[in-house]
């Protein structure tokens, strides 16, 4: 019999401790729910924690929580029609205003949308698009531009820096849109633009001015490299040619000085004895001359002169 008491009582407590006790979690809290009611304070404190049985726990998350929007197709201020993709920070402040408004993370996220979407609309459409895509602080050495062209182009000002910029347009975003986060029971921490394109019928158009100047700037390049080698080629010509004739021009005085010394040493060593000159001048004629030749001299002529000596002799 008191084995079955004490069973009973065991029972009764497993089924009391079930209902009436809960653990909270130290990144939760937590806010009691009676017929749909809060009730008591909110319960913060990890641990063991007391409820009666009627009663329903709704537990919040205490850490940051992420919100990621939709991308959003937006016309900037000069009409450009770009693509946004905006995220968030956010945790819940007042989980008690928080379940009053929108009961659950769920809902959190679906006003979240409704309303930072609507101020990310609203900043964009009345801003340009520099002033999106660049920073407070941005700078451009208009000296290390690849293209210098671009320098001179109407159309853009490379020198002007931006009134507002990336950082000041996200926290002009930030501040409004926490203007509507009390009455949700939320605090919202940052608001970020991850990324901002154009869209595909813009993109395309862009893609292709952006080919065109690089099949400009390569063309330039390559003009000026062609102009470049004919100017070297033009150059080595011109001292290939230079040297050439100071060749050409060396080697006729150097030919000139050695026909002058071997004329100077024939006419030293012929001089000597003109006689032998006048037969070893006579024999180099006899030797050009050919098998079948024919000579008509005079009786007086040195050629028939030797003839007729080596004949006698």
């Amino acid at each position: 019999m008191k084995s079955i008491i004490f069973l009973l009582i065991l029972a009764i407590g497993a089924v009391f401790a079930g209902t009436c006790l809960f653990v909270l979690d130290e990144a939760d809290q937590a806010i009691l729910v009676q017929f749909g009611e809060p009730r008591g304070d909110i319960i913060s404190k990890p641990g063991l924690n007391f409820k009666t049985p009627w009663q329903q726990v709704r537990r919040f998350d205490k850490r940051l929580l992420n919100w990621d929007g939709d991308v959003t197709q937006i016309p900037t201020l000069g009409r450009e029609f770009i693509l946004v993709d905006t995220t968030a920070r956010w945790r819940i402040e007042d989980p008690l205003q928080f379940l009053r408004s929108v009961r659950d993370e769920l809902g959190a996220r679906s006003r979240l949308d409704d309303i930072i979407d609507s101020v990310v609309r609203d900043m964009v459409s009345s801003t340009e698009l520099e002033e999106i895509i660049r920073s407070q602080d941005w700078s451009v050495d208009v000296d290390e531009l690849e293209d210098p062209s671009l320098a001179e182009r109407d159309d853009l000002d490379l020198k002007q820096k931006p009134k507002l910029g990336r950082e000041l347009l996200e926290q002009e975003i930030l501040q409004r849109a926490r203007r509507l986060m009390p009455e949700l029971g939320i605090a919202l921490n940052d608001v970020r633009i991850k990324r901002v394109n154009y869209i595909d019928s813009v993109r395309r158009q862009v893609e292709s001015r952006m080919i065109a100047e690089r099949q400009s700037i390569a063309e330039r390049f390559r003009s000026e490299g062609q102009g470049r080698a004919q100017e070297i080629l033009g150059d080595m010509s011109r001292e290939l040619q230079s040297i050439q004739s100071d060749a050409a021009r060396q080697a006729e005085e150097i030919r000139g000085r050695a026909d002058a010394e071997a004329t100077r040493i024939y006419g030293e060593a012929f001089g000597e004895d003109p006689e032998f000159y006048a037969f070893f001048r006579t024999l180099e004629t006899y030797r050009r001359l050919g098998k079948n030749s024919t000579l008509m001299l005079r009786a007086d002529s040195d050629f028939f002169r030797y003839l007729e000596q080596s004949q006698a002799e």
